[in-house]
Order: structure tokens, then C-alpha cells, then sequence
């Protein structure tokens, strides 16, 4: 039986791109879901909140201005194009490490990447850009903190599922 090692040391690839825009989207279906369900059964909150702060972010502070917890399908909209654009952005940026450093081979050490990736995304959204949209810092907890680890180890295992294999 012949033992193969891997180096997971640095060598430019090209990601296989389709592969990583499907696991961004899918990740950030799941980063939706957990959402929806922490916001509306755990803590008893209109969700349409959340999707007029991700809107804001494109649309200006103006978007926060009235009723934030009223449904508008126009700040709805926007907030889906954003948070699955910003998804598939990050999906890219997962399969770019992933590629980079030959994590392909390992499920368990894909995974653990994948989270460490979420957590410093959390990091970030809630404590660099911040700076650019302050009024998403009141959405900084433990529940979305969660929900990234979760978004990036789904980004990466969705990634390494749909792949194509390479030979190099």
C-alpha cells in the first residue's frame, strides 16, 4: 500500500470557479435558514429587520429610515442580491485557500478550514466594516457567529462535493 502525502504548502491553482459560485450560494441558503429560524422562534424578532440592514449597505442609511420591520419586496430584493452576491464572493475566496494549499484530499481538514474561514468573516463584517456600515454591528452575537463557522464549513464541503478533479 503506498502512502501518499500531500504539502499543504502554498502553490497557485486555478479554483474550479462554477464549483465555487454553487458553494457560496448554497452556503449562503443555509446562512439564510439558520437566520430566519434563530431570529423569528429563538428570539422573537420581525426578520424583515435584518434584510433592511443588509440593504442599507447598497442602498445608504436611508433604507433604515421608518418602519424596519415592515416587509418591502424592493429592500427585500436588494438584500437577497447582496447577500448572495457577498456569498458567492466568499465561496470564491474559500476555493481559492482550498486550492492554494491542497486541502482538497481531506474532508475533516476542509471542514476545520472552512469554519476558521466563517469565524474571520464574522470577524470581518462585525468589527471592520463596521466602520463603513455601523448599524449591522447590532446584529454582532454568538447566533451569527454560529451562522459564519456554519456558512464556511458548508462553502468549503459544498466546494469540495462539486469540484471537478484536477490533475496537477
Amino acid at each position: 500500500m503506498e502512502l501518499e502525502v500531500q504539502s499543504h504548502r502554498w502553490v497557485s491553482r486555478k479554483p474550479d470557479w462554477a464549483a465555487a459560485v454553487v458553494s457560496g450560494l448554497v452556503a449562503g441558503a443555509v446562512a439564510m435558514v439558520i437566520d430566519l429560524l434563530w431570529t423569528t422562534l429563538m428570539l422573537r424578532v420581525n426578520p424583515w429587520h435584518t434584510s433592511h440592514l443588509v440593504a442599507a449597505m447598497v442602498l445608504g442609511p436611508g433604507a433604515l429610515a421608518g418602519n424596519t420591520n415592515a416587509f418591502d419586496i424592493g429592500i427585500v430584493a436588494v438584500a437577497l442580491l447582496t447577500h448572495y452576491g457577498l456569498g458567492i464572493l466568499f465561496g470564491c475566496i474559500v476555493a481559492y485557500v482550498v486550492t492554494g494549499f491542497h486541502y482538497e484530499g481531506s474532508l475533516p481538514v476542509l471542514e476545520v478550514v472552512g469554519g476558521v474561514l466563517g469565524m474571520l468573516l464574522y470577524f470581518f463584517n462585525f468589527y471592520i466594516m463596521t466602520q463603513v456600515f455601523p448599524w449591522v454591528a447590532e446584529l454582532r452575537s454568538g447566533a451569527y457567529f454560529c451562522e459564519h463557522f456554519v456558512f464556511g464549513m458548508t462553502a468549503a464541503m459544498v466546494y469540495w462535493k462539486f469540484a471537478r478533479p484536477r490533475n496537477d
